[in-house]
């Protein structure tokens, strides 16, 4: 499956050797092994275990000539121990040997290997751990180099440590139940001990013990199952009077531990709690376990095999046959840097391998060539940055092979989410659909548009095995692309019933649908609704997000913005044909937001399903008002229709005509000519309608429209303009009056009481309005036409020619009662009824203009020839306003002959407005005086009111520190005034 090693053998035993390998020991280009005999021999190898070039790929690095040695032996310590070594650890920053020999730890100088001292306690040992760590002391805050060395010696665990390369003089001691069989340290502070029958966890500074319970012979409780094979495991037997196997425990990454033990495994974090997956799947028992970063290595001494798999998976990616390999060395992080998965040892009685490691791009490549995408993806999400070329792109790109053959598998829900997961390009995924929902972006053939969908082929490709496929998912210069083609299932699939290659589709489009709708938010945030990037720039858009939307980036903004822009339709138009595939109905809804759509695809689809509301919809939204307009004519003139009974009339004309802003003024006016000559009514809510877009077109255009199509029409705009919107423009104003004139003229009314309303509507505007010409609407009216006499005297009011106006209404129209209501308005509008005005009535100035009824008093008794005077009028003028004239230019116009018995009601007017007069001076002299004695008391005495004005009561306290709050200066000897307020 995986070559990620290749086993070297980096020292071999001579035939005539009779000594046997038990350690070995790998720090920098030094390399310990002691044999049974007790010698201790030290080589160098001549390509060091932990060379930083190992990351590169094996040609790449440079190799030593072909009849070089792999290792040179250096030393031969002979007397190094009694007995056989039997293991061997290193103190780096004490300068320390350490090996295990006889049942003691002895102590050797790292330079010349002599014996430095002999551990006395340690009589016994069965086997040893160590770990260094820097720590920051937290009295003093200084960081130092603590080694701790635990040492197993039956059922007692004895620590010795190290800091900064001294040996502290103490050592603890921790006693366990049981013999202690395996040691690995967790963390500096905590270890793993396997014993005869389970697994503990040990505190060293709080000498705690925690019971690990787990499967099988790992030490569950009782009662509990037992291993994978039940309750009656191997270890439930007794192992039938063999030995029961060592209990292997190694540190994984990301703070986890493997406890093995038999063909049981159990995996927990630092803290001893389970972490609840599954066993690994071992036939045989593994005799060692080892963790070389990031693979889980397990060697079958039985077998002479070392197996390595994906510590996420458990799956088994390479198999190396080691005949009589029995022990793993994987270098201790604080000793080389070989742990990072490029360097570990495998040795058996007599020989020693070196584990050469293939480049992790290249391990990549091959998982991925072969079809295992999984174990592609967990070793890519294992593997650090620094490891491999371009990490988060080779992790999308196989990401994306893992989603395609997902989809190729029907499984489309987990395919597209994980296209979504690696922000896949849209035009990959598209890609994969057939060409009536991706278009032109389809790479599926024109000949079979369901490939890859229903798992279906045809026959003769069946049976040939052969997939071709032009798609554009996964990266084009992926070397594994080929071949993930011979891992689809499709090639092996019978041919499938059509109803079920229909809802796969269906259920692809769906699951499409969603990741659209998240490109497309991503493109919002980009572009705006024209098309055009938005302010920040493309160049503040981070490229991974850009790299999410398009399959090749530039440096070029304005190529990338192109680029965004055709991505935009394609996604848009893609969105549209799925809505269209699988719910019509949601079409709707996506043209009444901004979209990037393409015409062409939403004007066909829509009329072929005879959708036209959407399609009228969709071009209001493009602003393709014009396409718009005359497929709502075209239709509006037909007969209803099943398809789109609606748009049947001009009604729909209209409301899209009233949707439209000013600046389409042109294509309003053009189409809005139809609906006005088949329904007026109807169609005049295009200018009339209470909306924004009606009050803001161009009224003098609007109305030299309405104007040209029918009068009639322009005078409802005219008075709705007028009338409605308070338009005071003159040119308006004048343009009705002119119509209103030239209405009365024509007199084309059907009856009586249409040229009634006709006239009274000209008088009323005529006397409302203040904004038309007067001079230039009375040059319209005759002089001697009896119909336009009142409007003549209506236009001589606005020019404020009274005199004339009046001679109108009392010699033309003879309508007394009229005259006096003008005179009336006049009089309220010029004059208001204060005891000043009402004075000035009765002595009049000399400066004083004379009053209207002045004006109609004389016409009344003096009228022009060849009129005659009219006695009765001025009577009943005098008496109902003879006070609002005043006395002495009124009894001058009296004529003596009149009887004084006739003016009875005029001196009665006068008298009682003179005596109104005087007593409203008395009630005001008499208010003021209550006002002014109510101020004094208050000043004097106060409101009374709690918190209010005290008057002369109110007391101020002036203190040294007090200051004017105006100056902020003290006040010193000044003199002080206090206000009331």
């Amino acid at each position: 499956m995986l070559s990620a090693f290749t086993a070297r053998p980096l020292v071999e035993l001579r035939q005539r050797d009779k000594s046997k390998i038990e350690a070995i020991l790998a720090y920098g280009d030094r390399l310990l092994v002691g044999v049974n005999t007790g010698c201790l021999r030290v080589y160098r190898i001549n390509e060091p275990i932990d060379e930083s070039t190992d990351r590169k790929s094996t040609e790449q690095r440079p190799t030593s000539p072909p009849e070089s040695k792999a290792v040179d032996l250096l030393r031969e310590q002979e007397k190094f121990c009694r007995q056989r070594i039997e293991q061997l650890a290193l103190v780096k920053e004490a300068n320390i040997l350490l090996s295990l020999s006889n049942g003691y730890i002895h102590l050797h100088d790292l330079q010349n290997y002599e014996s430095q001292e002999v551990l006395a306690k340690s009589k016994g040992a069965s086997t040893f751990a160590i770990t260094s760590d820097v720590l920051k002391d937290s009295s003093t805050g200084v960081n130092s180099i603590i080694t701790r060395l635990a040492v197993a010696v039956k059922r007692r665990l004895l620590i010795w440590t190290w800091q900064d390369g001294e040996l502290d003089a103490d050592n603890s001691e921790i006693t366990l139940a049981t013999g202690i069989k395996s040691i690995t340290w967790a963390t500096n502070t905590r270890l793993v001990a396997g014993l005869n029958a389970s697994y503990v966890l040990v505190h060293i500074e709080t000498s705690a013990v925690t019971e690990i319970t787990g499967p099988g012979s790992i030490g569950g409780a009782p009662g509990q199952d037992g291993g994978r094979f039940g309750g009656a495991g191997v270890a439930g037997i007794g192992y039938l009077g063999l030995s029961a196997p060592k209990p292997l425990a190694t540190k994984l990454g990301g703070g986890e531990i493997l406890l093995a033990k038999d063909i049981n495994t159990h995996f927990i974090n630092m803290d001893g709690n389970s972490l609840g997956r599954r066993q690994i799947p071992w036939a045989v028992a593994p005799g060692a376990v080892g963790y070389s970063y990031p693979y889980l290595l397990a060697l079958q001494a039985t077998k002479g095999t070392l197996e390595l798999r994906n510590p996420e998976t458990l799956t088994l990616l390479q198999t190396i046959s080691l005949p009589g390999a029995n022990q793993l060395h994987v270098p201790q992080p604080n000793i080389s840097l070989a742990h990072a998965g490029k360097g570990f040892l495998v040795l058996s009685e007599r020989c020693i391998w070196r584990m050469q490691a293939l480049d992790y791009d290249s391990q990549i490549d091959t998982l991925v060539e072969k079809g295992n995408l999984d174990e592609a993806i967990s070793l890519l999400g294992m593997l650090e940055d620094a490891l491999l070329k371009d990490k988060a792109r080779r992790m999308k790109e196989t990401k994306m092979l893992k989603a395609q053959l997902l989809f190729d598998e029907r499984r489309f829900r987990e395919s597209i989410d994980l296209f979504t997961e690696v922000n896949a390009p849209p035009e990959k995924v598209i890609g994969l659909y057939p060409s009536f929902i991706a278009g032109r972006a389809s790479c599926l053939r024109d000949d079979d548009p369901e490939l890859g969908l229903d798992g279906t082929s045809d026959s003769k490709e069946t049976k040939s095995g052969s997939h071709n496929r032009n798609s554009s998912t996964g990266s084009s210069e992926h070397d594994g692309k080929a071949k993930l083609a011979n891992c689809k299932d499709g090639n092996e699939v019978a041919q499938a019933d059509p109803q079920a290659q229909g809802k796969d589709l269906k259920t692809a489009t769906e699951e499409l649908r969603g990741f659209l709708v998240s490109v497309r938010t991503k493109l919002k945030k980009i572009l705006n609704n024209d098309g055009t990037i938005k302010a920040e720039g493309l160049e503040e858009v981070p490229r991974s997000e850009l790299a999410s939307l398009l399959v090749k980036t530039s440096f070029d903004a304005s190529a990338d913005r192109e680029r965004l822009l055709n991505t935009a339709k394609l996604v848009d138009t893609t969105l549209f044909r799925a809505y269209m595939f699988v719910s019509p109905s949601f079409a709707g809804p996506l043209f009444r937001i901004d979209n990037f759509c393409d015409p062409v695809v939403v004007n066909e689809k829509l009329i072929e399903a005879g959708r036209y509301n959407d399609l009228v919809d969709f071009f209001y939204g493009k602003k393709l008002h014009r396409q718009a307009l005359e497929l709502l004519r075209r239709l509006g003139d037909e007969p209803p229709t099943e398809a789109a009974p609606q748009l049947a009339g001009p009604r729909r004309t209209v409301a899209y005509l009233q949707n439209l802003p000013p600046e389409e003024i042109d294509l309003i006016l053009e189409f809005a000519e139809w609906p006005l000559r088949k329904d007026p009514d109807l169609g005049m809510e295009i200018f009339l309608a209470d909306s924004e877009n009606a009050e803001t077109l161009p009224r003098s255009v609007v109305l030299d429209f309405l104007q040209r199509l029918d009068g009639k029409l322009a005078v409802r705009y005219l008075e709705h303009i007028i009338h409605e919107l308070n338009d005071s423009t003159p040119s308006f104003h004048q343009r009705l009056v002119d119509i209103y004139i030239q209405g009365l003229k024509d007199s084309n009314f059907s009856d009586d009481e249409a040229r009634n309303n006709w006239r009274e509507k000209t008088l009323g505007f005529l006397k409302s309005s203040k904004s038309y010409q007067a001079y230039q609407a009375l040059g319209q009216l005759k002089t001697d036409d009896p119909k336009f006499y009142e409007a003549r005297a209506i236009v001589l009011s606005k020019m404020a020619q009274h005199k004339q106006a009046l001679e109108i209404y009392v010699f033309k129209l003879r309508d007394t009662n009229k005259a006096e209501e003008y005179c009336n308005q006049i009089y309220l509008a010029d004059t208001s009824p204060t005891p000043m005005s009402r004075r000035s009535l009765i002595t009049e100035s000399e400066d004083t203009p004379p009053s209207i009824y002045h004006t109609l008093l004389s016409l009344y008794l003096s009228p022009p020839p060849p009129h005659k005077s009219q006695w009765g009028p001025a009577l009943c003028l005098l008496a109902k306003h003879g006070a609002r004239m005043p006395a002495s230019s009124t009894l001058d116009l009296i004529p003596e002959v009149l009887p004084i018995k006739d003016l009875e009601s005029y001196f009665r007017g006068q008298i009682r407005s003179a005596n109104t007069i005087a007593n409203e001076g008395q009630v005001v002299a008499g208010l003021r005086s209550v006002l002014a004695f109510s101020e004094e008391a208050q000043l004097r005495l106060g409101d009374g009111i709690p918190g209010g004005n005290h008057g002369r009561n109110r007391r101020v306290v002036i203190t040294e520190d007090r200051v004017c709050g105006v100056c902020y200066k003290r006040f010193g000897g000044s003199a002080i005034k206090v206000m009331p307020e």
